[in-house]
């Protein structure tokens, strides 16, 4: 007898289903293939995995035959599913969810390259990478018994920029973060000792800079890529490597936290705070959440790592879940809070301090400046009673490409050539924020005759020669300099800090970090026009200390991540139940656990439920099981009854802090 998972998004499906083995399938189905289950009450056949195959018990109900094997390659171990049913069950969404995130598509192809391929060899670590490795690591006292040990940390990692390589091994060596050495030495570590580590970074770049070092100390086919951007044959063989017996180290985004690598040592995650990391897939688990289950469930090493403290991460240290790792040297970059002097116009961008450091570091290289949005002028307000502009077929906002240009509606793409205010009846328009375009122009006329560079989502660059250079980017946009800039300026910080989010705060203090963290040892890092605690953490970079004094503010507001936060959206009928049944379930929710419902902008209600973390296993389980309560309820009906809506209720737990 077969116990299978169905592959459905059905809440009602979500469990176990037993199927007999026919004669002519019982040496292909095995636990872990992907196989083909008729389902009686739908009449149609779907796919799912074998989880277990056990002896046939004595039952009044004959069971459905097994339909097909669609493949004899056990993609779905034993360890993987215990995962996928541990982080679902946390997140009260289903199994099949969190599986569809961790195994690729199936590709023939590349299944049978890999069939015809044989046994994988055992990586080797020479005597090269793994001093190299030890000495990384020196720095960071107590990091390698945490890796040996299967300990938890939050490590601090160091501000800069090296080669890949030192010079003696090669002429021309790209740089990259001196974080990403850090996190590549704890990889050779762990597979010198013959164990395999993932390395969950947000984006491609910050791939791109860890596999840089990690190929240049191991071999190829000891490093397996793992990420959305790869082709779905090159996923599918990415996977299917990481089943083989051979340790590896899959360095991806943040499905790669649920590779099924052998003899795991460690997980990392890299800057947690990114909302890259945030799934958006149904259940929406975090890749640092699933990490956390991960570790607690394989006993493998945990280190979540960054330039700054995310209020998650400090507040799992403040707790004693994870230990600090701290440097033995504290290296912290030269910043600087430049303000508007005395004498100086209001409206002046840059100020003279930040302006005449631009011009001494451009004797020497490149300069770095950081704004807040692409574009030339992202922002368009009336000349006369400066009401923002909006387009007059679908209120967009209205923005021009270069000056003097017809502006244009950022939504629908509409020109505007004959606009008039409404609130006003002015016909001119006045340029209220600059665009890294704009800015760039402005520079280049400040800067006569140095190269302007503009890095952004349409002009995206990843490296700068070490020729000086002004480097306009976006947030997360910046290049790597070859050396390290010789300063940075850090624009629009006020500007950034008005955004209307719990985390704002964070988020600025990570994106200012990422940008000082490029410059070269002993370059002046401006930030400009702000103060107060996140200016003050940026200054002394100290950025837990911030952290802790966000969770203290908290804490009495009741706002995550001091307490965890699930969003209820759908009918009043079927949220005003759930409501009532986690209420009766979970004796621990008092009237202020319990936001809403209120009217949701698409429709329906939407209510909010907060929750300590010791209740969360009982509040999941009482969402799930409304969750299916009210999918029964939408399915067909008898006959002559009316039929309920489908999708009556949508639940989320650990909801992202923009959807509050």
């Amino acid at each position: 007898m077969a116990r299978v998972l169905v592959d459905s998004p059905l809440p009602q499906l979500d469990r176990l289903f037993d199927y007999a083995v026919p004669r002519e399938l019982v040496d292909s189905a095995s636990a872990g293939v992907r196989v083909k289950v008729p389902l009686r009450t739908a009449g149609r056949t779907v796919e799912g995995w074998i989880v277990e195959i056990v002896d046939e018990e004595p039952s009044d109900r004959p069971l459905s035959d097994l339909d097909e094997v669609v493949s004899p390659v056990p993609v779905l171990p034993e360890r993987l599913y215990a995962l996928a049913r541990r982080v679902a069950d946390r997140s009260a969404g289903s199994a099949s969810g969190v599986l569809k995130v961790a195994v690729p598509r199936r590709m023939v192809r590349a299944e049978k390259a890999y069939l015809s391929a044989g046994t994988v060899p055992t990586p080797h670590v020479d005597d090269v990478a793994r001093a190299w490795a030890c000495e990384r690591l020196s720095i960071f006292p107590g990091a390698e018994d945490l890796l040996r040990t299967g300990g938890r940390g939050a490590m601090s990692a160091p501000p800069g920029v090296e080669p890949v390589t030192s010079e003696a091994d090669g002429a021309h060596t790209p740089y990259v973060g001196s974080w990403a050495h850090i996190l590549a030495a704890m990889a050779v570590e762990g597979l010198s000792r013959g164990r395999s580590t993932i390395i969950v970074v947000p984006d491609h770049r910050d791939q791109d800079q860890v596999e840089k070092v990690l190929r240049a100390r191991l071999p190829d086919e000891a490093v397996v890529r793992s990420d959305a951007r790869q082709s779905g044959p090159a996923r599918y063989a990415a996977y299917l490597r990481v089943l083989a017996d051979a340790p590896c180290v899959v360095v991806g985004n943040r499905s790669a936290v649920y590779a099924p690598a052998a003899a795991l040592g460690a997980v990392i995650i890299w800057d947690d705070g990114d909302p890259l990391l945030a799934e958006p897939l149904s259940p929406g688990v975090h890749a640092r959440d699933a990490a956390l289950v991960r570790q607690e469930a394989e006993g493998c090493a945990l280190v979540l790592a960054g330039l700054t403290r995310t209020t998650d991460v400090e507040r799992l240290v403040s707790v004693g879940w994870l230990h600090e790792i701290a440097p033995a040297r504290r290296v912290i970059p030269k910043t600087l809070l430049s303000a508007t002097r005395e004498g100086e116009g209001r409206g002046q961008r840059i100020p003279s301090a930040a302006f005449a450091a631009a011009r001494e570091a451009l004797q020497h290289g490149p300069v770095l400046v950081q704004v807040a949005r692409p574009g030339y002028a992202p922002v368009l307000v009336c000349a006369s009673c400066r009401h923002p502009a909006r387009c007059a077929h679908c209120a967009g906002p209205l923005r021009a490409a270069r000056h003097g240009a017809v502006p244009a509606c950022g939504w629908c793409g509409r020109s505007a050539p004959a606009w008039t205010c409404v609130e006003c009846a002015g016909t001119t328009l006045r340029m209220a924020s600059s665009g890294s375009e704009r800015t760039a122009d402005e520079l280049g006329r400040a800067f006569a005759g140095v190269r302007i560079v503009v890095a952004d989502g349409e002009h995206p660059v990843t490296h700068v020669d070490g020729r000086p250079a002004v480097v306009v980017a976006t947030r997360g946009a910046e290049p790597i300099a070859e050396g390290g800039y010789r300063a940075v300026v850090l624009l629009d910080a006020e500007r950034m800090l008005l955004a209307e989010d719990l985390r704002i705060g964070e988020s600025c203090l990570r994106w200012w970090s990422n940008a000082a963290a490029l410059a070269a040892p002993g370059a002046p890092v401006h930030l400009v026009g702000v103060a107060g605690p996140v200016a003050r953490a940026f200054a002394t970079w100290n950025q837990p200390a911030y952290a802790r004094a966000e969770l203290a503010e908290r804490a009495p507001l009741r706002m995550p991540p001091t307490v965890r936060v699930a969003a209820l959206e759908g009918d009043r009928r079927a949220v005003t139940e759930a409501l009532t049944t986690v209420r009766s379930d979970v004796d621990r929710l008092d009237d202020g656990s319990i936001l809403g419902p209120v009217e949701a902008e698409g429709g329906g209600v939407r209510a909010l439920v907060r929750f300590d973390y010791a209740v969360g296993p009982a509040v999941a389980q009482s969402l799930r099981s409304s969750l299916v309560a009210a999918a029964l309820r939408s399915r067909k009906p008898a006959k002559g009854r009316v039929r309920t809506p489908g999708n009556t209720l949508r639940v989320r737990v650990d909801v992202p802090d923009l959807d509050l």
